[in-house]
């Protein structure tokens, strides 16, 4: 039976130990650490930012990809529960969105301390995924198809679209995730009572106040929507700056 130990999945560009908070962020579908690595550099000094690996990349590249939606949700619950001995903010874009939404919910059932508050990027709320127009592809789409969608969406940088291993190695990696994110069924009911912050890019694929409308039923909480420039990935600048969003305090406003 493999094994493998929970640190594997958490993955620390700045070590900090002693600082009061933590900020857990999750991938999208088919990216790893490294495009949130940068905010550590940012990030005040009382905040360490731990990067969640999915399997089958990066320091788990020998690790399965998993096999369905529950199996990925179940080992980041993992990864995550070893990190709620301080107060921790959970983000995740796109997928990511989908899956810190999951991991609340679920922390939240088993009575496992959950996050100081919730931010999703780049998502449509879970319950509506299957009812809006799509521009991600499917994951028995050719290898030339996923491949024009990640140099489209800037998923694919010119290093790996340079060379035939890696440029195979992102398709399969994508093409597993992308398996992924069809085999999961929201579950009627689910929500969770942490307070909740939207990200959502101004030209990204759905109305802003439909996706702000949909997310706010799935918290007992706190909640706010903010529009941000850009499409799904926003501009370059913004990307930076995203974990101030997850700094700030979530407003209580009127329901």
């Amino acid at each position: 039976m493999h094994t493998e130990s929970t640190a594997a999945a958490v993955h620390r560009p700045r070590p900090r130990p002693h600082a009061d908070r933590v900020l857990v962020c999750l991938s999208y579908c088919g990216g790893g650490t490294a495009p949130f690595r940068q905010w550590a550099k940012t990030l005040p000094d009382d905040v360490e930012l731990a990067l969640i690996c999915y399997p089958g990349r990066e320091a788990r590249f020998g690790t399965p990809f998993a096999r369905d939606w529950v199996a990925l949700r179940d080992d980041v619950v993992r990864a995550v529960r070893g990190l709620t001995d301080r107060p921790y903010v959970l983000f995740g874009h796109s997928m990511g969105s989908w899956m810190a939404f999951e991991t609340a919910a679920r922390l939240e059932r088993l009575g496992v301390a959950p996050p100081s508050a919730l931010v999703v990027s780049g998502g449509v709320a879970p319950h509506k995924r299957r009812e809006v127009r799509s521009h991600v592809p499917r994951s028995d789409d050719s290898d030339e198809a996923l491949v024009r969608w990640m140099r489209e969406f800037g998923q694919m940088t010119a290093v790996v679209a340079n060379e035939p291993e890696l440029v195979k190695l992102a398709v399969e990696l994508l093409r597993a995730d992308l398996a992924v994110s069809e085999s999961y069924r929201f579950v009627e009911g689910s929500r969770v009572s942490v307070p909740l912050r939207v990200l959502y890019g101004a030209e990204d694929s759905e109305p802003f106040d439909d996706v702000e409308r949909h997310w706010r039923s799935l918290t007992d909480g706190a909640f706010e929507a903010v529009e941000l420039p850009g499409g799904h990935f926003y501009t370059p600048d913004v990307w930076s700056r995203l974990p101030e969003w997850c700094s700030l305090p979530v407003p209580r406003t009127a329901r």
